[in-house]
C-alpha cells in the first residue's frame, strides 16, 4: 500500500538580515542556518531580509496556496517602528488603504501602540536620525504585496524603521526568540487550516477592520 505524503509545519523567529530561502551564491545568511528542515518544506510567504518575525514553513500545498492568494485575505498582523509621529489624517489614510505602485491597498486595521513593544535589540541597532521620535504602530494586513508596510508607510510620510510580524492567522510567535524554530501542534494546524478557510473571500468594512483589537506581543 503505498503511504500518503507526511505534511510539515514549521513556525521560525526570522531574525534580522537573513532571507527567507535555504541557499544564497553571494553568501547571505539563509534559512540552513537555523538547523535542518525536511526537503520539501518551504516557507508560506516571505519576509525580506530586513524584516523580523513569524515565517511558516511547510509542505502542504493547499494550505500554502490558501495562505499566499489574495481572494482569502487572511490577517497579518505586524509591530512596526515609523520615524516620526503619525498624525490622525495619516493614520486614518492606512487604515482607508493607500496608493503603492499605482494600486490601491485593502483596508487594514492600525492603531498607534502606547509604548514600545518587549522586543528584543535588533543584532544590527536601528539607525535613527538626530532630533527625530520614533513611534511604534500595530498594524493588520488582510494582502501580502511586497514589501507592502515599508511602501504604505512611507506613501503617508513615515518611514518604517524596524518591521516584526508576529502572526498569521490564527497562528503567533507564541515564545519563540529570534532563530528559534518548533513544530506546530496537531490543534494549532487546524485551528490555522479552519482560520484560512472561514476568513475566504471575506468581504472587508472599514466597521469591521478598524474595530479595536489587542495586539499580542512575543516575550522579550
Amino acid at each position: 500500500m503505498k503511504r500518503g505524503k507526511i505534511f510539515r509545519y514549521i513556525v521560525l523567529n526570522k531574525p534580522y538580515g537573513v532571507i527567507c530561502q535555504f541557499t544564497d551564491k553571494a553568501g547571505k545568511d539563509t534559512l540552513s542556518g537555523f538547523g535542518s528542515f525536511p526537503e520539501d518544506v518551504y516557507p508560506a510567504g516571505r519576509l525580506d531580509a530586513e524584516s523580523e518575525g513569524l515565517v511558516l514553513l511547510t509542505n502542504d500545498g493547499k494550505l500554502k496556496h490558501r495562505l499566499l492568494d489574495p481572494l482569502y485575505r487572511h490577517p497579518r498582523k505586524y509591530l512596526i517602528q515609523v520615524e516620526g509621529i503619525p498624525s490622525l489624517e495619516a493614520l486614518e489614510r492606512l487604515r482607508e488603504g493607500v496608493t503603492v505602485e499605482k494600486r490601491k491597498t485593502l483596508p487594514a486595521e492600525v492603531e498607534i501602540l502606547p509604548e514600545e513593544p518587549p522586543l528584543l535589540p535588533r543584532k544590527v541597532p536601528v539607525r535613527y536620525r538626530k532630533n527625530i521620535p520614533t513611534s511604534w504602530l500595530g498594524i493588520t494586513l488582510y494582502e501580502g504585496r511586497n514589501r507592502q508596510v515599508r511602501k504604505m508607510t512611507a506613501a503617508v510620510g513615515y518611514p518604517t524603521l524596524r518591521l516584526v510580524r508576529i502572526s498569521i492567522g490564527s497562528l503567533d510567535l507564541g515564545g519563540l526568540r529570534p532563530g528559534e524554530k518548533r513544530d506546530l501542534s496537531p490543534e494549532e494546524i487546524e485551528n490555522l487550516r479552519q482560520s484560512t478557510i472561514s476568513g475566504g473571500k471575506a468581504n472587508l468594512t472599514l466597521k469591521s477592520l478598524n474595530r479595536s483589537r489587542p495586539l499580542r506581543h512575543p516575550p522579550r
